[in-house]
């Protein structure tokens, strides 16, 4: 990355075509991108800067410059740096790699070919050497570079399409055409190359759906807009080429500028221990304060005689200077309550958390090889704490393959199988597909079951054959032959695209189109149909129709649209056939498909031409042209005759509902945000169990203006709480946080279920105004919501709201370039490697191939990695406050002089060598439940997200226990040692035995204290515990041995001393007594806890073992899933169709390009979730007076 000089504020955009020198002074940005946080010139001031916002590092520099003052330092320098420097550089080189991996993304990217016209031919260029005003060929099926403006294509009246994925969820196609007078330039590189045209345009900026400039070329203006514009991250489809001229590059670019910065992302259990580092800080200066108050009180009632008594010469020393300097020699002794060994230990946990879910199998994807893949390593242990989870729809929860399942015709369903007495198998075992292979031209992916369908055709149904005739004619699907002289559909929505297939492979072949005609093959034989009229899509309408004359010269409407819209057109004489398509159509619904009604008309050649000729001049005028357009449409579009309904599929993912409704039990709130319209939302909402027919109500926001939205909420506001809650505006006297306090009671007590839908006009206002508070209440009171419509910044703002004033852990997952400003605002980023690039991945700090491994990523090693390391964080500051505060003890008896009570080198050596490895091991492999039973139970999750095993509390908790074993390790040695006498009748309480059989006692009792603390044994935590105290016991001889003492006689002195102490059995009385004092308590407090008040998990083992003791419960055998009264709504595209465009002939081809890439499909089980259900609200008895419900 290289810094770049500050420019001014861009207000206009000017550039000149074929012009770098030009368009350079005004500084504009290259192409090149970068995701990543560092450059080689910028990394270490801002690695050190970021690991100095950490308190505690801040805290040991202070510490060990404190210790380089030989006048206050009792402790050597080194055992201050070693551990400083070793944790500054492990994460730094942990950041740098993770970092390496963005610069590496960056560059696959940044290193794309392009081909750019340079010096009067076409030349390969990678992607970050694109300057604004260059001129770019596209091929089809590549990915746009920059922002661009269409000068000509492949296609006739320089259109193009595009899909735009990456920006809007959308794989819809949109049609893009350039100007006339441009895309006369066609292919010639010639005329390209002294194309010298000047566009003048707005900044750059993050609309998506807006641009305006114009162009000046040969003394004239032309204007500019959305439709003439393709953007960086869109895919050219169906188009041979097109060349586009530069206007926005690199981060310049709509898609960039999208995608928000790159934040420091800190765990909530990091600003806690800053926190408690300020805190412990604090108490140690208060220690320090206490003990050099007792050294100037000493000093001046004592130090006279003592130095006398010493023989020591010098002058009296000033007891007010002295208690100075005793208080900065107790900060540096007592330091090592939080020891820098916490931070280093606590990366490496993090890290081995992070390999776990890298090397996880069970999240690996082996249909694209992809394994889950860790990102960001330091966020691991807050995927336990995930309250919200705000997911992408397109390609994260659904596949966005649509499937063509089951179909009502003259009210019989065709599509269910059924055995030899009539009953529905399909959900036992499915027969054998229909075999279409000797069908030439049928589509090979297509698959369908039921037989009986074949059977109607071949008989010759002719209500049949005119449902599928009419599949085959009302669309706006184009066709074409690849160079196989296959048959190959490009479609507008995949919805047209699995019904024309239907069709296809049922005998009624869609074969090509032109202004005026529709050709089709009918069962063998070519059919011409002359189109007539066109009767466009659009969002109020919510059906489409054409009008076309068949070969005998028969007028009929062939229309399709939304059920609820098409059976109020119908004639009466449809009322038993509608009531049974009705009931059809609920069924359908239920199961989760996209549902369309189908129905036709026959028209009188003579109505017609008087209503054509009405339509003719209702687009002729000028006033009011679009509403009188509109009552022609809704006058030839009734009487209509019934033939039927379809039911697509638009498959979900495999294992989302599973993963949803575990997701659900777990208490996590799960919102969708899309960019799809309303209708589409919601009925993937239904299929994935987001939303439900048990639901109380689901209230829908859809107003137009500030006041229209304000009012919508109101209204159901009031519907949630009740009049209760409703106050005028002059009455609201609850300030911010009352009110919050607030509303977590009322989340308590509202009963039933609530959903709340909102479409991104509406939550612009909402997020706008001062309606953002309601807003929030509202969503939060609900169980789901889903924002459809929302561009890429909104779905950052709705994180963002929550984030901010719910003070809740929140994660975010996509899969598109339209999730990354998402993404980034989270608190946790997931992205998918899904079908929409790897714009998501790149700015992610988890990844994985399915949204289906969300389930096992925070049930499993979310919650574990949040248990391990609280129970780490707990045994540290316990065993830390342990080993220090004996030297406060010990400074009431020492004359508060600063002698510390350990030997200096056990000091250094406590944290880093004695009990560094056993608390590792503990923090990373420990289990309190099997990953079976995280995954089965996922009530298990709540304590992560109520913070309840790392808290204030909980330190405090931890202090205290610290606090009483630190006075059993002092007092019980100190008593035993009073006027002692050994075996042999000698003296033994001298200050090194005394230091050694404390130090012994000390690592006992951690030992013990952590084999009682782990919950899950492995021969690694054996290992480590039974080592520790070999190798502390192997280093203490050496350091008392005589070959040492000749090494370094002034280091080591006390030769033999720890063999003459440990000799003696007292000395094993003493520290056995110490041991059993400091964990016996601790023993009983547990045992009546687990007793009294079991958390979640201890109920789970106890039940367990209970299970193990008795028979195995009976299964239940599965009921079948009830149909559904909810209407699934049609997923058409969001802009008027492409009618207009068909009957106008301009996208006709001359030349055929090649075709799209084929998707596959995956089917999905839903088998266990009544499972699951049943053994989450099965109540279990744990004992015999007690029952507990899990």
């Amino acid at each position: 990355m290289l810094i770049s000089k500050k420019k001014l504020l861009e207000v206009e955009r000017i550039v000149k075509a074929n012009d770098r020198e030009y368009n350079e002074k005004f500084q504009y940005a290259d192409n090149r991108i970068h995701t990543s946080k560092y450059n080689i010139l910028t990394f270490l001031p801002i690695n050190l800067f970021e690991q100095f916002q950490r308190v505690a590092n801040a805290y040991f520099l202070f510490l060990l410059i404190l210790q380089l003052i030989p006048e206050i330092s009792s402790l050597t320098w080194f055992t201050t740096i070693v551990p400083l420097v070793l944790v500054i550089t492990m994460t730094a080189v942990k950041d740098a790699t993770d970092d390496y991996f963005r610069h590496k993304s960056d560059n696959q990217v940044n290193n794309r070919q392009s081909e750019v016209l340079i010096d009067n031919k076409l030349q390969n260029e990678k992607w970050m050497n694109v300057r604004v005003g260059d001129i770019i060929k596209l091929e089809n099926n590549q990915f746009v570079a920059a922002d661009l403006l269409l000068l000509s294509s492949s296609e006739p009246h320089g259109l193009c399409y595009v899909e735009t994925a990456e920006l809007d969820g959308e794989t819809n196609l949109k049609v893009r055409h350039a100007l006339s007078v441009t895309s006369e330039l066609g292919a010639d590189i010639s005329s390209l190359a002294k194309f010298d045209g000047i566009v003048a345009c707005e900044a750059p900026n993050n609309k998506l759906d807006k641009f305006t400039g114009f162009l000046s070329w040969k003394d004239s203006k032309y204007s500019l807009s959305n439709e003439k514009i393709i953007l960086r991250g869109c895919v050219l489809r169906n188009t041979s080429w097109c060349f586009g001229m530069v206007i926005f590059a690199g981060p310049d670019t709509k898609l960039m500028q999208n995608s928000g910065k790159t934040k420091f992302k800190r765990t909530s259990i990091d600003r806690l221990m800053n926190t408690l580092v300020l805190w412990i800080f604090g108490f140690l200066v208060c220690l320090g304060v206490i003990l050099a108050i007792g050294n100037s009180i000493w000093e001046h009632q004592i130090g006279n005689r003592f130095r006398t008594f010493l023989f020591r010469n010098e002058e009296e020393k000033n007891s007010v200077l002295s208690g100075f300097l005793t208080f900065w020699s107790y900060i540096i002794i007592l330091n090592t309550v939080v020891p820098i060994s916490l931070y280093v230990s606590v990366e490496v946990i993090r890290l081995g958390h992070s390999y776990f879910i890298n090397w996880d199998r069970k999240m690996y994807y082996s249909g694209k090889a992809i394994p889950a893949e860790v990102r960001t390593t330091t966020l691991n242990e807050e995927l336990g704490q995930i309250e919200y989870i705000f997911s992408d729809k397109t390609g994260t929860l659904t596949q966005n393959i649509m499937t063509f399942k089951k179909c009502s015709i003259n009210g019989r369903i065709y599509g269910e199988v059924h055995d030899d007495l009539g009953q529905n198998t399909e959900m036992i075992k499915k027969e054998q597909p229909v075999d279409f292979s000797i069908k030439p031209q049928a589509d090979s992916r297509f698959q369908f079951f039921d037989h009986s369908l074949i059977e109607s055709i071949k008989l010759g149904d002719p209500k049949v054959h005119e449902f599928l005739r009419l599949l085959a004619l009302c669309h706006t699907v184009m066709s074409e032959e690849n160079s196989e002289g296959q048959l190959v559909y490009q479609v507008q929505s995949p919805d047209e695209g699995a019904l024309v297939t239907a069709a296809r492979n049922l005998g009624f072949i869609f074969k090509s189109r032109t202004p005026e005609t529709i050709t089709i093959e009918e069962l063998g034989t070519l059919v011409t149909y002359q189109l007539l009229a066109f009767l466009d899509f659009n969002n109020i309408r919510k059906r489409m129709s054409v009008i076309v004359r068949n070969p005998e010269g028969q007028i009929k409407l062939y229309s399709k649209g939304a059920d609820t819209i098409l059976f109020e057109k119908l004639h009466p004489s449809n009322q038993d056939l509608l009531s049974l398509t009705s009931d059809h159509l609920s069924e359908f619904a239920g199961e989760g498909f996209r549902t369309l009604a189908i129905a036709y008309r026959d028209l009188d050649d003579m109505y017609f031409k008087e209503w054509y000729k009405m339509l003719e001049d209702a687009n002729a005028a000028t006033d009011e042209r679009d509403e009188r357009i509109a009552e022609l449409y809704e006058e030839i579009e009734r009487d209509l005759m019934l033939l039927g309904a379809t039911a697509v599929e638009d498959e979900l993912q495999e294992g989302v509902i599973e993963t949803i409704t575990s997701l659900s039990l777990a208490n996590i709130k799960i919102w969708i945000l899309t960019g799809d319209k309303q209708e589409t939302a919601i009925n993937i909402g239904y299929a994935c169990n987001v939303l439900t027919d048990e639901m109380n109500e689901v209230f829908i926001i859809a107003g137009n203006t500030a006041v229209e939205v304000r009012e919508e909420l109101r209204k159901a506001k009031e519907t949630l709480f009740g009049q209760s809650r409703s106050f005028p505006n002059g009455q609201l006297v609850y300030e911010k946080k009352q009110q919050m306090e607030l509303d977590s009671i009322v989340e308590e007590t509202i009963t039933g279920e609530y959903a709340l839908v909102i479409n991104g006009h509406s939550l612009a206002h909402a997020l706008e105004s001062d309606a953002k508070n309601d807003l929030l209440e509202l969503a939060c009171m609900c169980k789901t919501v889903v924002c459809c419509r929302v561009t890429p910044l909104q779905k950052a703002q709705v994180v963002e709201l929550v984030k901010k004033h719910r003070n809740a852990v929140t994660l975010a997952i996509g899969d598109g370039a339209n999730d990354v400003s998402m993404i980034k605002s989270a608190h946790i980023g997931i992205g998918i490697s899904g079908q929409e690039g790897l714009q998501a991945v790149l700015t992610s700090d988890y990844s994985f191939a399915q949204f289906r491994y969300l389930q096992r990523l925070l049930l499993v090693h979310g919650r574990w990695s949040y248990f391990r390391m609280c129970k780490f964080l707990c045994y540290f500051f316990y065993k830390n406050f342990a080993f220090t505060l004996v030297h406060f003890w010990f400074g009431f008896f020492c004359g508060f002089s600063a002698q510390t009570v350990y030997d200096q080198w056990f000091i250094t050596l406590f944290n880093i060598v004695y009990t560094s490895l056993p608390v590792l091991a503990m923090g990373i492999f420990d289990q309190d439940v099997s990953e079976q039973s995280s995954l089965e139970y996922p009530q298990l999750y709540e304590p992560g997200q109520l913070n309840l095993l790392f808290n204030k509390r909980k330190f405090f908790i931890c202090v205290a226990h610290g606090i009483y074993t630190s006075l059993a390790l002092f007092f019980i040695p100190y008593g035993a040692f009073y006027d002692a006498t050994g075996e042999d009748g000698q003296h033994i309480a001298d200050y090194q035995s005394f230091a050694v059989t404390m130090a012994t006692s000390l690592v006992i009792v951690v030992s013990v204290q952590i084999a009682l603390d782990t919950s899950y044994w492995t021969v690694i935590n054996h290992i480590f515990i039974w080592g520790s105290i070999a190798t502390y016991f192997s280093i203490l001889f050496a350091m008392h041995s005589k070959g040492i003492f000749h090494i370094f006689p002034n280091q080591f002195p006390f030769v033999g001393n720890a063999r003459h102490s440990l000799t003696e059995k007292f000395i094993w009385l003493v520290v056995l007594l110490t041991t059993v004092a400091s964990v016996m308590p601790v023993v009983a407090f547990r045992f009546l806890k687990v007793d009294l008040y079991p958390s979640p998990s201890d109920q789970l083992r106890q039940w367990q073992k209970a299970q193990k003791k008795s028979r195995p419960p009976r299964s239940r055998r599965p009921q079948a899933r009830r149909s559904s009264s909810r209407r699934s709504g049609y997923a058409f595209a969001h802009q008027e169709g492409y009618g207009e465009l068909i009957t106008s002939g301009k996208n006709m081809r001359v030349k055929n390009p090649p075709p799209a890439a084929g998707l596959e499909k995956t089917y999905n089980s839903t088998s266990w979730i009544e499972n699951l259900c049943k053994k989450t609200t099965d109540t279990v008895n744990f004992s015999q007076d007690k029952t507990v419900k899990l």
